[in-house]
């Protein structure tokens, strides 16, 4: 049974991830901080090991900590090799994330996301690990006008978020080209990650103010916020409101492990795909999607349009279809009615 190393494990996309590598009989060590987490998401995994039987809470270990620490990381890995379960890989979720922050907070986000990274590679080198799955973002990409954005589009972020995820990229190309016989890495472009687990046992649970759709939708629907603010009516789009690529967070889950048996049935390699969709639905079609299908109200306002936003963002997807035994399987209907099932659970 291969083990593998989760950083940001108790995020929402990391304790997504974490599931389907544990139904897929992966060992698998989490490390979180709880900077934007909880350590219930956690214990949800162990929950959903006792309900389910689909694997073994056995298979989990769990570290609090930062990535940052080099001492703590190093520790993390030589107890890997104490208990026999040899970190093999590494799922890479650890970092700030929200676009608006970042405009706010930009050293807070380069540290936090650029140190991270260069210790976690720094400490793969020693223990000898040189498979990497990368988080990254369409952030990084200059969209103009493009109806779907590929892998070649220019790269020009606007915002301290997306600088350093491409800063990121950077680092890694580097990498693999001064050392191109060992590493194996792939950068997972994310599009608009949402939805749940089906189980409605794990799903997006942050500390801080949610900044993202979904999250917001879901705090309006349950009457914890009074209405959702649209930023802008008047884009060039249908409806005058942003669209964007929504991806089922399973089906982002699933990614990670096709492409983890991608770099582990091919010669080392640096590779980038967009994990999205390839369809796009604007803000305010989710929005009314949501209410009607699960039957609730969700009250919003059109306010001025967000510093950062695109009109538009959509993924060519096609490349990940063709060099991952992965394709997305959920509906936009999936995503509200998993999305809703979490909230009306928790």
């Amino acid at each position: 049974m291969e083990s593998i190393l989760i950083t940001g494990g108790a995020g929402y996309i990391g304790t997504h991830a974490a599931l389907t590598f544990l139904e897929n009989g992966f060992n698998i060590t989490l490390i979180d901080s709880f900077s934007n987490s909880s350590k219930k998401s956690i214990d949800r995994l162990f929950e959903i090991a006792s309900v389910t039987k689909k694997f073994s809470s056995s298979q989990i270990s769990f570290y609090e900590g930062d990535v940052r620490d080099l001492q703590f990381l190093r520790f993390v890995f030589k107890e890997s090799l104490i208990t026999g379960r040899p970190i093999k890989a590494v799922i890479h979720f650890a970092g700030l994330k929200s676009v608006q922050d970042s405009i706010t907070h930009p050293l807070k986000y380069w540290n936090n996301n650029l140190v991270s990274t260069l210790t976690l590679l720094e400490t793969m080198e020693k223990f000898d690990c040189f498979s990497l799955v990368f988080s990254s973002s369409a952030t990084i990409y200059d969209i103009q006008d493009a109806k779907k954005i590929n892998e070649t589009c220019n790269k020009k972020p606007i915002n301290p978020y997306g600088n350093t995820k491409l800063t990121i990229e950077m680092i890694l190309e580097d990498l693999f080209d001064c050392n191109s016989d060992k590493w194996k890495i792939i950068n997972l472009r994310y599009f608009n990650p949402v939805g749940a687990h089906y189980s409605g046992l794990i799903g997006e649970d942050p500390i801080n103010k949610p900044t993202n759709l979904l999250p917001i939708i879901l705090k309006v629907a349950s009457r914890e916020y009074s209405k959702l603010s649209i930023y802008g009516n008047d884009w060039p789009t249908e409806d005058g409101t942003c669209i964007r690529d929504f991806i089922h967070v399973m089906d982002l889950a699933d990614s990670h492990i096709a492409a983890l048996e991608f770099l582990q049935n091919n010669n080392p390699q640096i590779i980038s795909l967009n994990i999205g969709t390839g369809r796009g639905t604007s803000v305010l079609e989710m929005v009314k999607r949501f209410a009607e299908i699960n039957k609730v109200s969700v009250p919003y306002i059109f306010v001025d349009r967000r510093k950062g936003d695109q009109y538009r963002v959509i993924a060519d997807n096609s490349l990940a279809l063709n060099l991952l035994d992965w394709h997305p399987k959920r509906s936009i209907d999936d995503m509200c009615i998993d999305s809703w099932k979490w909230i009306s659970s928790a």
